[in-house]
């Protein structure tokens, strides 16, 4: 049995991989400020013995013991990161100083969940590891993307520097039940407002792309990542390369909750990525021929469920 700390646990994501690793008979610590996640995400799991819920902020240092580390901390939808633009940055970057600080002092493994917005708005398409983005250092997405970038950084000097066993995936848009409804993702942005009969409303023409994985296949590449060898520290791309328009979301969307939404257009918000498709075969080379196993249809109908559950 190990004991796994994971910050921002009580989140969309963490809160999947909580449940996760506690079935298969870990010893989970959760840690989360509650700032986009809630007690409500792993109410569930509080009866269990194996589970703890800690609320702690990660940007303060923290002593624990574990045996492996996965740093979820940092809120990811527009919506919430540009809300306190500082705060974000602080929680990339004093956040994985910390955790990395933890590992560094008990030789835990450590996962540091980046993101696709290392790429930016991406010059080459798809996005293999080794692109290194096309980034505004100034723009109003940039609290999330540089932060995150930096914490790359940060992971990387501490492996060379003290020998941390450090694990890179970069996170391509992930969708699934225990999302936001306000969250501001486009995901949960069109179920909501089919769900109420309200306007969907696309920005720019829709012709934009995103990649959308299903929250347990983000998890299972989670997981097979940290059980690599200490040799290979990525990053990682986990995304599902099948790319869908806005327009061919919102259609999906509208026919599998029966809407009557109809479709309106917004301008598009600035530094918004026009593509963004991960090239997956290093994922398929070292973590046992992982990809992606939910089709879009079925991660959504399980979605919808759950926001009709929520509504």
């Amino acid at each position: 049995m190990k004991r796994i700390l994971v910050t921002g646990g009580a989140g969309f994501v963490g809160s999947h991989l909580c449940e996760r690793l506690i079935n298969e008979g870990n010893e989970v610590v959760c840690m989360d400020n509650f700032f986009t996640g809630s007690k409500q995400k792993v109410i569930h799991l509080l009866d269990n013995h194996n589970f703890e819920l800690i609320r702690h902020d990660v940007t303060m240092p923290y002593f624990i013991e574990v045996d492996e580390i996965y740093n979820l901390a940092c809120p990811a939808s527009p919506v919430h990161y540009q809300h306190n633009a500082i705060k974000t940055i602080k929680t990339s970057v004093m956040g994985a100083i910390n955790v990395l600080g933890i590992a560094k002092r008990t030789g835990a493994k450590i996962l540091q969940a980046s993101t696709s917005e290392v790429y930016g708005d991406p010059a080459i398409h798809p996005q293999t590891e080794d692109y290194w983005g096309n980034v505004n250092p100034i723009g109003n997405r940039s609290c999330y993307d540089e932060g995150k970038r930096c914490a790359e950084s940060l992971f990387v000097n501490y492996n060379i520097q003290n020998q941390v066993r450090v694990k890179i995936i970069r996170i391509f848009n992930t969708y699934g039940p225990r999302m936001e409804k306000n969250d501001g993702r486009v995901v949960s942005n069109f179920i909501v407002q089919a769900l109420k009969g309200e306007d969907i409303t696309i920005f720019g023409d829709g012709n934009q792309t995103r990649s959308f994985q299903y929250v347990d296949d983000l998890v299972e590449g989670m997981i097979r990542m940290m059980a690599t060898g200490d040799d290979f520290t990525g990053p990682v791309n986990i995304g599902n390369p099948v790319e869908f328009s806005m327009l061919e979301l919102a259609e999906n969307v509208i026919a599998l909750t029966g809407s009557k939404s109809k479709i309106i257009h917004l301008p598009l918000p600035q530094d918004d990525p026009m593509k963004r498709k991960p090239d997956i075969s290093l994922a398929k080379e070292k973590l046992d021929g992982w990809e992606p196993k939910i089709h879009l249809k079925e991660g959504l109908s399980k979605t919808i469920e759950y926001f009709k559950s929520i509504l």
